[in-house]
């Protein structure tokens, strides 16, 4: 059977894309100002929502119902602003993808300008930047402690991509779709700093194009960074460092495997009146409690448990780490009664089970 042939309308010029948790009562009011903003152009706006408790996609599918320029992907079981991101994009047939917050502290204002030089093929990627020193532009709507870490993360940013771009983390900013269909399978889902992700994947050194705006007060709703994703970004730049040999993930599982040395070494020193071998094993149980705990809340906060699930990945992660359990007490053991100082031997058995835990905890656990 032959597919009719649709009417004949204006091409799509532009797909905007708004990752979404929790933020029903901005649906409305970002619409609006798209509307607005968009006069002349042929747009779409996608909403990528994990599966927020508010009601967003609901809110989002109540006006999609009755204007064609709204979508809605609902996302379960899957969370994270740059997965959002990716989903979205590639969702889109839109030449053209802008990404923009859904809590209207980004400058809708600016989508036209940041279309029209990429139309102009005056630069490959227009990125929104809070850091040009230009009057206006800044992000002090941050907070003094988050500001002071978002130019820290920016300038090690621009350290990896060896470009000079102010704001490389920025989440607001416009790119040709094909740029993300190319290195879409090398992006990592987890964590924020998409863009810079994006970028960093490139095999050929983007063409950028900063544009200045006033990063506003949040209009409703909660942030969702949080200290987590300082770890998350770390385990980013590292792995971009390396060319992606190395997972993000692993790096911020083995980034919480070095806490809970730390862990495991102040357990043992405490109970070292006990007996090492004793306390090597209580350590040992410490450390394994401490890692579950920062690795559901960091390396896999997408997939992070609660509740009864929670308890239960909890038991499984100590079976499955209970495995190398023997072998990490008697290397530590025979280490110690050699001759080293007690740390020496504790880390040594640490050491032993490390990369059995990552490879099984990542596909039994999570």
């Amino acid at each position: 059977m032959r597919l009719q042939t649709a009417p004949a309308a204006q091409p799509l010029e532009l797909g905007v894309i708004v990752p979404t948790f929790k933020e029903a009562p901005n649906v409305r009011p970002l619409l609006q100002k798209l509307e607005a903003a968009l006069q002349g152009i042929v747009w779409q706006v996608i909403f990528v929502d994990d599966d927020s408790p508010d009601g967003t996609a609901a809110a989002v599918k109540a006006i999609a119902a009755t204007d064609p320029r709204v979508m809605c992907l609902h996302r379960i079981g899957r969370r994270g602003l740059a997965g959002a991101v990716i989903e979205g994009a590639m969702a889109s047939a839109a030449p053209f993808v802008a990404v923009i917050d859904g809590d209207l502290q980004h400058d809708e204002t600016l989508l036209p300008q940041m279309l029209k030089a990429l139309q102009e093929d005056r630069a490959d990627v227009v990125v929104g930047s809070r850091y040009l020193g230009v009057a206006g532009a800044d992000a002090s709507a941050l907070g003094a402690t988050r500001e002071a870490g978002s130019r820290l993360a920016n300038w090690l940013g621009r350290r990896v991509l060896r470009a000079d771009v102010t704001d490389p983390m920025s989440g607001f900013f416009m790119l040709r779709r094909e740029m993300v269909e190319a290195v879409a399978p090398a992006l990592t889902t987890s964590g924020f700093k998409v863009l810079f992700d994006i970028l960093a994947s490139q095999k050929t050194p983007p063409r950028y194009l900063e544009l200045p705006y006033e990063f506003r007060a949040r209009h409703a709703g909660d942030s969702k960074l949080d200290n987590g994703v300082v770890i998350q970004y770390l385990g980013l730049l590292v792995a971009k460092l390396t060319r992606d040999l190395i997972s993000p993930r692993f790096i911020m599982f083995a980034m919480v495997g070095a806490s809970g040395v730390g862990v495991h070494l102040l357990i043992l020193r405490s109970l070292l009146h006990l007996g090492f071998a004793e306390a090597q094993l209580v350590a040992a149980l410490g450390a394994m409690t401490s890692n579950y705990l920062i690795n559901n809340a960091v390396t896999y906060r997408d997939r992070r448990k609660r509740g009864a699930a929670l308890l239960v990945g909890y038991f499984k992660f100590v079976v499955l780490c209970s495995v190398p359990l023997a072998a990490n007490v008697a290397v530590a053991t025979m280490v110690y009664e050699r001759g080293p100082s007690w740390w020496v031997a504790g880390v040594a058995g640490a050491v032993v089970a490390a990369v059995w835990n990552y490879v099984t905890t990542s596909r039994a656990v999570w």
